[in-house]
């Protein structure tokens, strides 16, 4: 009965593979390249450069040793009626690094994103339709020695 089983799993694993080797499982869209992620990081953009100054929380390291996993987090459990809180890294090829969209939530966001370089990285929060952001310079380091 093992040599059965393994001989399924054999198989399923090949087709997987001839699948991902032919471009067919490819995720277009985790990788940002589709149209509708590109408008956004746009508005995200422009929504950003004339938003108010924030009065929200927005924490970020000032060194990230490792630039794929740089935490950041927002609390604007302070603001009435979040709507978004997004963050852009600036030097990214598509700056807009996370968004998440609420309903009746606490405005309080803790994540990583990832970051190709030193950059500032600015947090966009919406609430009761207004905009308004937070800029923050993270430097990113190789082994975390500044260099």
């Amino acid at each position: 009965m093992k040599r059965r089983l393994f001989l399924k799993s054999a198989m399923a694993s090949s087709a997987v593979a001839t699948a991902v080797g032919a471009g067919l499982l490819t995720p277009k869209i985790i990788f940002a390249a589709s149209d509708s992620f590109k408008a956004t990081s746009d508005a995200t953009v422009s929504a950003a450069s004339a938003a108010a100054k924030g009065t929200f929380k927005f924490k970020a390291p000032k060194i990230a040793e490792n630039g794929a996993v740089v935490p950041v987090s927002v609390d604007a459990t302070n603001l009435n009626d979040v709507t978004n809180i997004s963050f852009l890294v600036q030097t990214n090829n598509t700056p807009l690094a996370g968004s998440f969209n609420f309903a009746g939530a606490l405005g309080f966001v803790s994540t990583r994103i990832k970051m190709g370089k030193t950059s500032p990285v600015t947090a966009v929060v919406t609430s009761g339709g207004s905009v308004s952001a937070i800029t923050s310079e993270i430097k990113v380091t190789v082994g975390g020695c500044g260099g």
